[in-house]
Parts: structure tokens; sequence; C-alpha cells
């Protein structure tokens, strides 16, 4: 293995909080819904593309005034998440510090352009990564977007590390083995290997290269 492609919600943090307040202050202002985004509303939906995120969160609207709240809601959550951040799951940044030693390390996230540079501004991670990609820059799924990054860095051999069923299907798409992120969002039976902490990844890259 030479390199390691990342999820970010549910894998290396849980911003829940902070984008509930960005949501919730968007959708407040919105005269055609009551509907207030609760945590377990965005717990069900972390992952999911724009669209579909939309269709759950806010079924009660007509698809074009969905999708304007989502753009605005995505676009008040970064600047939240600039100053408020999220939370790091135990251990990041130090499994972050001793996997970048052996391997080169990505982020493909289904997310807005913007979020995760607000992650690494937050946390100050950036000098872990070496390059990045999402939705809200290409435009492609999470599949066509971990390829992407392989093309782009002339990987050799890469796994995807994720916690929803849609990481695993976006690994399968891209071919490429997924290491499940059971302590994330998601519900997943088919993955290669699993962990049950984040810094159990070191341990699982040795077994995986042994």
């Amino acid at each position: 293995m030479d390199s390691i492609i990342l999820d970010l919600d549910g894998t290396l943090w849980d911003s829940i909080d902070t984008i509930a307040d960005a949501w919730n202050n968007v959708i407040s202002e919105n005269k055609q819904t009551s509907k207030r985004i609760t945590k377990d509303d965005l717990r069900q939906v972390m992952g999911l593309p724009f669209d579909k995120l939309g269709e759950k969160l806010l079924p009660e609207l007509e698809k074009g005034m969905r999708a304007e709240i989502i753009d605005a809601c995505c676009d008040l959550e970064n600047s939240y998440l600039i100053k408020q951040g999220g939370i790091l799951y135990e251990n990041v940044e130090l499994t972050l510090e001793i996997l970048s030693r052996h391997y080169k390390l990505f982020i493909v996230s289904n997310c807005q352009d913007g979020y995760i540079e607000a992650f690494y501004h937050y946390h100050g991670l950036e000098k872990y990564f070496i390059d990045y990609e999402n939705p809200g820059r290409t435009g492609l799924s999470k599949g066509e977007n971990i390829k992407l990054v392989i093309e782009r860095n002339k990987l050799v051999n890469p796994v995807y590390v994720g916690d929803t069923a849609g990481d695993q299907q976006a690994a399968r798409e891209a071919g490429i083995p997924f290491i499940f992120a059971a302590y994330g969002f998601g519900e997943v039976t088919d993955y290669e290997y699993r962990i049950d902490r984040f810094d159990k990844l070191v341990e699982t890259m040795k077994l995986i290269e042994d």
C-alpha cells in the first residue's frame, strides 16, 4: 500500500453540532418550511450527495427551492466551521502524523467546496495531506473523485477509509479496498477491514502490508 484516502465526516471528525446551528439559521428565515434540523436528522444523511440529502431533510419543498436552501446552508456552514470547527475523533492528529511517515494521505468527501479547507483551517491538519477532492469542486461522484485523486497523484496501491455504505460503494467504484470506520455514522456489512477507533488504522495498515 502506498497511500490512504480518507473520508472526513464520521471518519476524522464530527461536525454535526456546528452544521445544525448553521442550517437552522438559514432554514428559519425561509417561510415555506417550519422544519428544524436535528442532530439525528443530520446523522441519517451524512455522506449523501446534496440532492439526496435535500430530499430527505426537506421533502416538503419543491426541488428548486430545496437546492437553493441547501446551497445557502453550505455557504454559511463553511463560515461557521472556520470559527467553531468540529470534534476530532480520539487520537486523530497523532495517528495522521504516524501514518504520514509511511503513506501518502488524501481526503475525498461528499461536501461543498470550502468544507475540507475549513477542516484544515480549524485544526491545522493540512500538513499531513497531499491532496483532496469533493463534488463541490468537480461535480463528480465520490467514486469518481477517488479515481481522480488516484490518477492525479499517480497512486499505485491505495485504500479508502470511510464510515457509510456510500463510502463502501465509492471504493468499489474506484476498484480499491475499503476499510470501514465503524465508530462513525453509518452501518456497513461488506468491507475488507474494519476499525473501531481511528488509531486502529495504524495496526490495520500493518496487517494489510503483512
